[in-house]
């Protein structure tokens, strides 16, 4: 446990206003989502969000200490020696015994000593899935070399998401005369980052046709390419996130990006790769939500640009990240430390949420990686219904549930478009659905739906070019600090960049300021205020008085970059400090309801300047 972390109360688990741990088998509970009805009482969940989303689902709660899931690798899995702990090194809890439980209320005849399917370890809920997964041999050949033509090869695939049994599709344009695919789970595996799965035959290379431009909501489409081969997700394809690397004769290298999910998973934490704001960014073709090609009439330069998509296609390569747009740095390196620690993870895409709400539902922790600007509606009311049921949310990076986003079919199937006007006024619903209506936030009307008192604060701006700031300590007596040493005023250089958050008179009330960096007017653009020539990027902490449920947000987009190692002449490095602050975290978030354990201190009365 972490120091000054009481033990569970056992009687909380079904108080008031939680739903029951163990639900009767095969029991349906209905869940209607609209904003601001009151807590449920005991047994039955609800929860008032925009639209009167209604949700019917059965309930599985899942992924506590000792839990594993029907459903979940582990279950078909062979544990590894009972007592050892092969990414620790140290013993390890072992059942002695014959019955192990995988699932709520069921139990199946084991023989002799195991390992439990989950356990609690030092940097949160541990899987022996996850552990005896990673333990695999890996392999380093999944890179792409610095300077590696980008546009020699590319790809994408007509899914976001897959699961075991489907058919994924990939479409490539290459001038090399062949190529292959091979496909990546990525992971820790001894530090390699990747473990080998599939690999295709030769397949020809096709210089595919340019993709055409929808005038008028500027969206550009390759759904005029031809498919160039399928890859079939067998079992071998353990749930995670791959790269497909696609592999040119010519040494033409780049990645298309995929989730493999496990929709029977209860696992503890559900980590949500963000597809829709890297469709966002993504100027393949020349044009995204935030630029676009061509003059604009006159008049117009104002923000958001006019010449900007108000529509974006999934059917197109990403223009970055050799074909993986930000995934190794806003998302990668916390994905590798989960998967390094074995820690009880399960993955899917944003657009697998909007799809199926109800998955959101069934796990202890969410986290949104960095930069997770873009959301829609379905993915907004499912997280914030299981915040209403306890669960914890980790917000990695600044600027989260900004962007209001929708999704429409494609002629190469549903949910291939992204939809975001930025302008309520030009978007097609506005006369009739004003929770699907796109303007330029989330606060817009007729949405008018503020994101701060679910995320904890407001976005305030972005730091200039290659501007970086230090994280500051605020509150060094908060757990999130638990083993680092630091102190009040303590600063972990240039882990503050990009986007940032910060305080706002509608942040919760019980809201912990744990970090308060000052960010020099000259480094940042915020049209949110300056106090004394400086903006500051806070990390805060909030707790529901009425589901337990805690939220973190850091307060920069750059969290998850600073978790990694840097170059061995890097002095004051602070990765270490980093990841052992996000070990605090996900270890408090496993454990149930956080507020149960550890509730929110509210100071920001005592942050100064005042106001800041």
């Amino acid at each position: 446990m972490l120091s000054g972390v009481p033990d569970p109360e056992p009687h909380l688990q079904d108080r008031p206003g939680r739903v029951a741990s163990t639900p009767a088998p095969g029991s349906g509970t209905r869940i209607c989502a609209g904003r601001a009805a009151a807590r449920p009482s005991a047994g039955r969940v609800g929860l008032r969000l925009p639209g009167g989303l209604c949700l019917a689902v059965a309930l599985v709660i899942g992924g506590g200490l000792g839990a594993g899931c029907a459903g979940d690798p582990s279950a078909a899995s062979a544990p590894p020696p009972a007592g050892t702990s092969p990414h620790h090194g140290a013993a390890a809890p072992a059942t002695v015994g014959k019955t192990l439980l995988v699932a709520p209320s069921v139990e199946f005849d084991l023989p002799g000593p195991v390992r439990p399917a989950t356990f609690p370890g030092p940097d949160g809920v541990e899987a022996s899935w996850v552990v005896a997964e990673n333990q695999l041999p890996g392999t380093t050949a999944w890179t792409i070399p610095p300077g590696t033509d980008p546009n020699g090869i590319a790809g994408f695939a007509d899914r976001n998401y897959a699961q075991v049994g489907d058919q994924v599709n990939l479409y490539v344009s290459t001038a090399s005369p062949t190529f292959q695919v091979v496909a990546y789970r990525m992971g820790w595996y001894h530090g390699t980052g990747a473990r080998q799965v599939w690999v295709s035959g030769p397949v020809t290379g096709v210089t595919q046709p340019a993709c055409p431009l929808t005038p008028g909501v500027n969206m550009v489409s390759c759904d005029n390419w031809g498919v160039s081969l399928s890859v079939p997700i067998s079992r071998a394809f353990v749930q995670g996130d791959y790269l497909l690397k696609l592999i040119g004769t010519g040494g033409q290298q780049s990645y298309v990006p995929l989730t493999v999910v496990d929709p029977a998973s209860t696992a503890t934490y559900l980590v949500i790769n963000r597809t829709f704001v890297e469709e966002a960014w993504n100027t393949y073709g020349g044009y995204s939500f935030y630029q676009g090609e061509g003059p604009c009439p006159p008049g117009s330069g104002t923000y958001p640009v006019c010449n900007r998509a108000r529509v974006v296609s999934l059917d197109r390569p990403y223009s970055s990240g050799n074909g993986a747009s930000d995934f190794l740095s806003n998302e990668f390196p916390l994905i590798q430390f989960c998967e390094a620690h074995g820690l009880n993870v399960t993955y899917t895409t944003d657009v697998a949420l909007d799809a199926d709400p109800a998955a959101a539902l069934h796990h202890a922790a969410i986290l949104s990686l960095g930069h997770d600007e873009a959301w829609s509606y379905n993915e907004r009311a499912a997280v914030q219904l299981a915040q209403d049921q306890g669960a914890n949310i980790a917000f990695f990076g600044a600027a989260a549930v900004l962007r209001h986003v929708r999704m429409q079919a494609s002629p190469l199937g549903p949910d291939r478009e992204e939809v975001d006007y930025r302008d309520a006024a030009a978007d097609p619903l506005a006369a009739g659905q004003p929770d699907q209506v796109t303007g330029n936030t989330w606060s817009s009307p007729p949405t008018d739906w503020s994101e701060v008192p679910f995320v904890g604060e407001l976005y305030s701006g972005y730091l200039n070019g290659p501007h970086t700031a230090p994280f500051v300590v605020y509150d060094a007596s908060a757990w999130i600090y638990a083993g680092t040493g630091l102190h009040d005023g303590d600063s972990l250089p240039d882990v503050v960049e990009s986007d940032v958050d910060h305080l706002a008179s509608t942040s919760p009330a019980d809201v912990q300021v744990l970090a308060h960096s000052p960010i020099p007017a000259s480094s940042i653009y915020t049209n949110q205020g300056m106090w004394a020539g400086f903006s500051y990027s806070d990390m805060t902490y909030y707790t529901d008085p009425r589901s337990g449920s805690g939220v973190i947000d850091t307060g920069t987009v750059n969290w998850i970059n600073a978790m990694r190692p840097c170059p061995g002449t890097t002095t004051g490095c602070p990765a270490p400090l980093i990841q052992k602050m996000t070990g605090n975290l996900l270890r408090l978030f496993g454990q149930g309801p956080a507020g149960d354990r550890v509730p929110s201190r509210a100071n920001w009365q005592t942050v100064r300047p005042i106001g800041s």
